[in-house]
């Protein structure tokens, strides 16, 4: 079979016979007696497109054959035209031959190998075997987008068994037989059976996006190409609306966002007094009842159990604080000093249409009920 992704990434349409066509899970596994379609290897997904007006989901390598899985049978012997994805294969060559570039660069600074490889659907990773960290990543960014901006062509070759002793290569396993290596002329070589531009100038953008701890080495994430082009405009969008929502200049959001926290922050250290105090102020209007009900407008989860902690510093048996409004439903919480709320908070949830638990003696949650169905639930249980 003859691999014509190999001789020319950009070719987007072809004609073949098909020599096999079998049944199976997805489908059907179709073979031809050429192919356009790039099978997932080497970190590269697999093309998709169509073979005789039937759809190719998977494309893969077995035994040197390349196995079109289709949504449709196509009969052996007949001639079909396949298609390519077109959109999707430059996305392909772009990010993959971005991923040289930026792997190269990194190897020759710092003499580390790339060592995982993944490409996804939003963004690409590669895995180095050193410790890299933000600012090393800046300069890697920086020389990897010079680098394209020269626009220099990228080689294909292949080596004669007496050569290829001769050339310095990146490879993450030993090869035999015939040896692909792709050039890009001051930055990588590597032996890669990948689809590439055939100029660096068309990957047009690399942008990395983050590097963190991964073994013994990091982990980068990036995007290329049209990917980088659509992640800034995204990026760019949110900071419009972020500008607009704050009345900040463009590149002043992320100080008026640090200004909007501090004041978020001091009215929250408000709030928790004020809260305190209302708080003690309820516990002593109910001290000494025995199981005092408690209904309080607009607290969280946390301010409900503060509330319930001030009643039972007070009052001697079960304290249940509530807060919500009718049509909404209300949260609560509970509590009994040395009591066992279990079978009583299981009642309650199964009553008042409810969910929640906790320990023996202090149980948080909600129901959805009004208030007079609560009130009325717990009139009848002391």
């Amino acid at each position: 079979m003859e691999k014509l992704y190999e001789a020319d990434p950009y070719l987007r349409q072809f004609s073949a016979r098909v020599e096999a066509c079998t049944p199976c899970k997805k489908g059907f596994e179709v073979l031809l007696t050429e192919t356009a379609f790039y099978p997932e290897g080497g970190g590269q997904p697999w093309d998709t497109g169509t073979l005789g007006g039937v759809r190719v989901l998977e494309v893969h390598e077995r035994e040197g054959r390349v196995v079109h899985t289709c949504d449709g049978p196509l009969t052996p012997g007949e001639t079909v035209e396949g298609i390519i994805d077109w959109d999707r294969r430059f996305d392909l060559m772009q990010n993959h031959s971005g991923e040289h570039i930026v792997s190269g660069i990194a190897h020759a600074k710092w003499g580390c190998d790339n060592v995982g490889f993944h490409m996804g659907a939003e963004v690409i990773t590669i895995d180095l075997n050193v410790p890299l960290d933000g600012t090393d990543l800046a300069w890697l960014e920086e020389e990897a987008n010079r680098y394209l901006w020269q626009d220099r062509p990228v080689l294909v070759t292949y080596p004669s068994r007496e050569e290829l002793p001769t050339l310095e290569y990146r490879s993450k396993k030993e090869l035999t037989g015939q040896v692909r290596i792709v050039t890009f002329s001051g930055a990588d070589i590597c032996a890669c059976c990948g689809t590439h531009v055939s100029s660096t100038g068309q990957i047009g953008l690399i942008k990395l996006l983050s590097v963190q701890k991964f073994r013994e080495g990091v982990r980068i994430e990036l995007v290329c190409g049209g990917r980088a082009l659509r992640y800034l405009n995204r990026i760019g969008e949110q900071n419009h609306r972020i500008s607009n929502l704050l009345s900040a200049k463009p590149f002043e959001t992320g100080a008026a966002a640090e200004r909007l926290l501090e004041e978020n922050a001091a009215l929250k250290s408000r709030i928790l007094t004020m809260e305190a105090v209302r708080f003690q102020t309820l516990a002593q209007a109910h001290a000494g009842q025995d199981s005092p009900v408690v209904f309080e407008p607009g607290l969280s989860p946390d301010g409900l159990r503060r509330l319930c902690d001030a009643l039972l510093q007070v009052c001697p048996g079960r304290c249940a604080c509530f807060s919500g409004e009718d049509g909404k439903g209300y949260k609560y919480a509970i509590g009994c000093r040395g009591g066992d709320l279990r079978a009583f908070t299981k009642e309650l949830n199964q009553t008042l249409s409810g969910r929640g638990g906790g320990k023996p003696d202090f149980v948080q949650g909600s129901v959805q009920a009004d208030r007079s169905a609560v009130e009325a639930f717990l009139a009848h249980r002391s």
